[in-house]
């Protein structure tokens, strides 16, 4: 079998130093510092076949992005090796920086003050590309991403939305192998992050692109990931399907329903909940796979007037999957 990445024993060691209160201790640390090792990654296995999609999850500071800065080359591991494409990242080859890309939701690689169009026609420099191909796959994906109108408009006035389709247009301009994306979707409405996984589903269907995508939102590696990673502390503790790990964490969503007008008896649900008489608004804990048949049998009891669904905290289920893991082995 041949792997786009593969890691053994990776590990990654960040060295901090105790910063005691007040003036005096500060300047005696000069001199006497005690410092402090905190492993980000811990021996981390992996082998990662092409033309998938790897959803990485994890809680904030699990190490997500660490690994991901040195699968794509900005900072070294402590110890262990890496293999991506047949090079080590942190070598920062030409040839291995050509192949592969990397897109950090929370941070802009294009230039704020220009246009995207401009913005592109510099990374195809910098890329040392044909002008005219690269011109070209720029109106492909504009057009697959649905932001042709806004491409010469300053990347300043565009909405966030805009903004990230933009910076994926810039990552995916010189055709990367592997494409590393860090909460691609974060902080985007609705509409927005549909979008974006239409299109990165389609892209990775067609071009073949292996894709490690880390977020917050559920939603982005149910319906994306083939292949889940959890990360806890620095650790893999699962390395599966999605599916499975769905039906392992039982992931619970908040469902508030208002109704145009309030029942005026009890009126009692297939899943073990009830509609209160004389109330518009009713809010039930479902499991996930209860979602739709729940909406459905409402909707034969009134007309829904408004419908809102909040997720578990992420960092919750999380939580519940590890404590499942520990009380299975």
């Amino acid at each position: 079998m041949s792997y786009v990445i593969q890691t053994k024993n990776l590990s990654r060691i960040y060295q901090t130093y105790k910063k005691p209160e007040g003036v005096i201790n500060s300047l005696k640390g000069f001199w006497q510092r005690q410092y402090i090792e905190r492993a980000a990654l811990k021996s981390i296995n992996l082998e990662i076949e092409p033309g998938k999609i790897i959803g990485l999850i994890g809680a904030n500071g699990a190490g997500k992005t660490t690994l991901l800065k040195i699968l794509s080359g900005l900072i070294a591991p402590s110890a262990g090796s890496v293999n991506v494409l047949g090079y080590n990242p942190w070598e920062r080859n030409y040839k291995y920086l050509r192949r592969i890309s990397l897109l950090l939701g929370q941070k802009n690689q294009l230039w704020w003050d220009i246009s995207p169009l401009d913005s592109f026609s510099l990374l195809a420099r910098i890329y040392d590309l044909d002008l005219q191909v690269s011109a070209a796959r720029v109106q492909e994906l504009a057009k697959l991403l649905k932001c042709s109108h806004v491409l010469e408009t300053q990347l300043r006035r565009l909405s966030l939305g805009e903004r990230m389709k933009m910076e994926l247009i810039g990552a995916l301009l010189h055709d990367p192998e592997v494409l590393f994306l860090d909460e691609p979707t974060i902080g985007l409405d609705i509409v927005a992050q549909s979008t974006i996984r239409e299109f990165l589903a389609s892209y990775v269907k067609q071009k073949r692109t292996t894709v490690i995508l880390t977020s917050h939102y559920m939603d982005d590696i149910a319906k994306l990931a083939d292949q889940l990673l959890l990360i806890s502390h620095g650790e893999i503790v699962y390395n599966g399907t999605v599916k499975h790990f769905i039906n392992k964490t039982s992931i619970k969503q908040q469902l508030v329903v208002v109704l145009e007008e309030a029942p005026t008896r009890a009126i009692g649900l297939s899943i073990g909940k009830s509609l209160i008489p004389g109330q518009k608004e009713h809010s039930f804990e479902i499991e996930n796979k209860e979602l739709p048949q729940l909406i459905a049998e409402i909707s034969t009891h009134g007309k829904i007037q408004d419908l809102k669904i909040v997720e578990t905290n992420f960092e919750d289920v999380i939580r519940h999957f590890l404590e499942t893991e520990s009380r299975v082995f």
